[in-house]
Order: C-alpha cells, then sequence, then structure tokens
C-alpha cells in the first residue's frame, strides 16, 4: 500500500497540469543569468517575451532548439520579442553552453527549480529534477498568450516567429 501511495504522488508531480495557463498572468520571476546578472520578469513589461523551458544544456535537443532561437534572434526581435532560456542547469553550465553556440539572448539558471515549478515545467524525481520543453509567449501585458510543447526542435523558433506576426498583426 506504501509503495502505491509514493507511486501515486510521483505521477502527481509529473503529470500535474500547468501552472502558467493561457490567458493569465504569467508567473513573476527572479532569476541569475549566465553571466550573474538577476533577471526579473518584471523588466519584459511592454515587450513580447518568448520565455522557453528546456531540460539540459549541451544535449542535442536543447542545443537544436537553442540554436533555432539563435539562428532566428533578428526576426524575434524585429517584431519585438526578447527571447530567455530557463533550466535548472548550474549559472557555470548555462555560460558554457552561451558560450559554445553564440547564443544572444539570456539563459536563467532556475537551480531549485522554483520557477520551472510555477510554470507547471518542472519534472521532480526527487533526487533529480530538471525542466520539461515548454515555451510560454507572453504579451507586452505579461499574460500568457500561447503555449507550446511538442514542437519541432528545428524550426522552433520559425513557428512561434509565425504566431508572433499573427498576435501582433504583423505581416511577414
Amino acid at each position: 500500500m506504501k509503495k502505491l501511495a509514493v507511486a501515486g504522488l510521483l505521477a502527481i508531480s509529473l503529470f500535474a497540469s500547468s501552472a502558467a495557463e493561457v490567458g493569465q498572468a504569467a508567473p513573476a520571476f527572479a532569476l541569475t543569468d549566465q553571466n550573474g546578472k538577476t533577471h526579473t520578469s518584471d523588466e519584459y513589461h511592454g515587450k513580447w517575451l518568448v520565455l522557453y523551458f528546456y531540460p539540459k544544456a549541451g544535449t542535442p535537443g536543447c542545443t537544436e532548439e537553442a540554436c533555432s532561437f539563435r539562428d532566428d534572434i533578428v526576426v524575434l526581435h524585429a517584431l519585438g520579442a526578447e527571447v530567455v532560456g530557463v533550466s535548472t542547469d548550474s549559472v557555470d553550465a548555462i555560460h558554457a553552453f552561451g558560450q559554445e553556440h553564440t547564443l544572444p539572448f539570456t539563459l536563467l539558471a532556475d537551480t531549485e527549480g522554483k520557477v520551472s515549478e510555477t510554470y507547471g515545467a518542472l519534472t521532480n524525481l526527487g533526487l533529480m529534477k530538471y525542466a520539461k520543453r515548454y515555451t510560454y509567449l507572453i504579451n507586452p501585458d505579461g499574460k500568457v498568450v500561447k503555449f507550446y510543447k511538442d514542437i519541432d526542435t528545428k524550426t522552433y523558433a520559425k513557428t512561434i516567429a509565425a504566431d508572433l506576426r499573427q498576435l501582433a498583426g504583423k505581416s511577414s
């Protein structure tokens, strides 16, 4: 009976619904970036924000995803969007990842997993915590307008740029 209760709790933490819901205010955050500077959600008010969570710096899918954003950063900036990546990696790990792939956007270290959890993007296996590959598109008023999971990491940025064009009313 005890094993069943533990398995049930694990299932709840793994499959809990997203805490950041479309149409709701995006949860606030304050985290350290790859250069040791603290960033808060407040500094993105008045801008579109692509807030993406990724499992582990340097892994193939996370590298593909980050490089997709890097390669389309000019388009995303032209649409008025900032890109911010969040993982449970250390500041040193995200610094090395950003340097290795010349990432021109902010990476945040959520080492305790609290922000990831607030966004419903945390997988907690007890001894190991990591972020799920989730992305939130947040409008200039601070509301979540799109939630992404299960999109192609190679074309991630293009998908988000197309949605931004539509939401912001901008033509190609």
